[in-house]
């Protein structure tokens, strides 16, 4: 598709769906925590931008509702306890990944690829303006389960699980326009009660294992 064909708005929104691809790159080559954590932050002010982009085109007013939950729950609260989690905890830098960053790009990439593939019968089907971003959409959840399944840090997944769900909220703003706010509010109830769940669960690894290395658990096992 010629992108100049576009109006600007999808254009846009075309732009802020890549960057938000490349953010999840970013996020998977990242062994930074606070870094992690603002890249997340960053991540949910693009889709909050998106979402307003989209609800300005459709004129959907509930659009604006999800904005809005997104700028306070994804952009400010969860960033900001994350941030004052990691203070506490003293854990600022992840240790070595599974694999090492080469080969985790790599299969991000070959991740890209697949999604597309996987997205194209959804995005025929689809009958929004911004089914295109569709493959984005996935490839953003999938690398996100990457970025979980390949870091030892309980701090590191829990933002991977976070970058998660902002794949998944975008898919569905892409597919459908966005879920009905209902769903929408009790997804975000269940992300914050998650969040205080962890809280509690990463400061009882610290306790027992004076370390947030995800390791430490095969002791339990073990043990047993």
């Amino acid at each position: 598709m010629n992108m100049t064909a576009l109006p600007f708005d999808l254009q846009l929104l075309n732009t802020l769906a890549a960057l938000l691809l490349l953010l999840s790159f970013a996020m998977l080559s990242q062994r930074r925590i606070v870094t992690l954590i603002n890249l997340l932050a960053v991540q949910g002010a693009l889709l909050c931008i998106a979402t307003l982009l989209l609800a300005w085109r459709t004129g959907a007013g509930h659009l604006y509702l999800s904005a809005g939950l997104t700028l306070a729950l994804k952009v400010i609260f969860l960033p900001w306890l994350l941030h004052r989690l990691i203070r506490k905890l003293g854990v600022y830098w992840d240790t070595e990944p599974l694999l090492n960053t080469t080969g985790t790009m790599l299969v991000g990439v070959l991740i890209v690829v697949f999604s597309f593939g996987l997205a194209q019968p959804i995005s025929a089907l689809a009958s929004t303006a911004t089914r295109n971003s569709i493959g984005i959409a996935v490839a953003v959840v999938l690398i996100a389960f990457l970025t979980m399944i390949t870091r030892r840090k309980a701090m590191s997944q829990v933002v991977g699980f976070l970058s998660m769900e902002n794949g998944l909220f975008f898919g569905a703003m892409s597919a459908t326009y966005g879920m009905p706010m209902i769903v929408e509010f009790g997804v975000a109830l269940d992300v914050l009660v998650a969040m205080l769940v962890l809280g509690v669960f990463f400061f009882q690894i610290r306790e027992q294992f004076d370390s947030l290395d995800l390791q430490h658990l095969e002791s339990l096992k073990e043990d047993q």
